[in-house]
């Protein structure tokens, strides 16, 4: 099942999209992410709508009122908060959803590009049962080039200076800082940064670059280029929908406590 709706229409979208660039794989999983990224537009729509609800709700009486009553009693709070959050039909994890979303299409990318990037006749065999030969003409992609740039795409990507005696991570660099500026550059300002919503977000732009960050160090250069392509999109798309908080990139900036009238 999990090769039949993900792996194998994966394959032969990426290349078909390699064929169409003059066999350039790189350019081929950068095009995929555009893809993607327009493909879940709906969801980046309704993630943008979920964080303006919580951002609204900061400002409602109701949800001011339960902060003040049971500002001592955070179990109780929580369970308030809860309450309030289903009657007014607001999801307060709907701005992790699409991330959510974009791990399936994550570990189903990594394994698209190791099963294209066949380096072994058992491996050519197995890439040539996901491809549809009525869609794509085989002798034109094998051997596919898995060279972009200076990386070989179906490795960890290492930029060797003659000066250094080691390799530089530098995709898996840009993958921990592009990471951190989507997530803070998305972040809703939240009028009480103590409580429970805004406290998982902060633990999420803390330790999401780092776990970003390390995969695109561990494993195939393809997927680090996808994580800096889809973080690169991701941030242009909230910039055409004007809704990039350029102020949390501010040093020591805290959101102002919101007081009821």
């Amino acid at each position: 099942m999990w090769d039949t709706l993900i792996i194998t229409p994966f394959i032969n979208v990426l290349l078909f999209i390699y064929t169409m660039v003059g066999n350039n794989f790189g350019i081929a999983i950068i095009l995929f992410t555009l893809l993607i990224r327009l493909v879940t537009h709906p969801l980046t729509v309704q993630q943008i709508k979920g964080a303006a609800a919580m951002q609204d709700l900061q400002k409602d009486k109701r949800w001011l009122d339960l902060q003040a009553k049971y500002k001592n009693e955070k179990d109780k709070l929580a369970q308030e908060q809860m309450k309030l959050y289903k009657e007014l039909g607001i999801n307060p994890f709907a701005s992790c959803l699409p991330t959510l979303i974009q791990f399936p299409i994550i570990i189903g990318l990594y394994q698209s590009v190791i099963k294209t990037l066949a380096n072994s006749p058992i491996e050519l065999l197995n890439l040539m049962r996901h491809i549809n030969v009525s869609f794509l003409k085989v002798s034109e992609l094998i051997p596919l080039n898995s060279q972009f740039l200076w990386m070989d795409l179906g490795q960890p990507e290492r930029l060797n200076l003659p000066f250094i005696p080691f390799g530089i991570p530098v995709l898996a660099i840009v993958v921990v800082v592009t990471t951190y500026l989507q997530s803070k550059l998305m972040a809703t300002p939240t009028g009480n940064p103590n409580d429970q919503t805004a406290m998982m977000t902060n633990m999420m732009n803390i330790y999401m670059p780092f776990l970003m960050g390390y995969l695109a160090y561990t494993l195939a250069s393809g997927l680090s280029l996808y994580f800096v392509a889809s973080n690169v999109i991701g941030i242009g798309q909230y910039a055409l929908l004007g809704k990039l908080n350029w102020k949390n990139l501010l040093p020591g900036q805290k959101p102002k406590p919101v007081k009821s009238k």
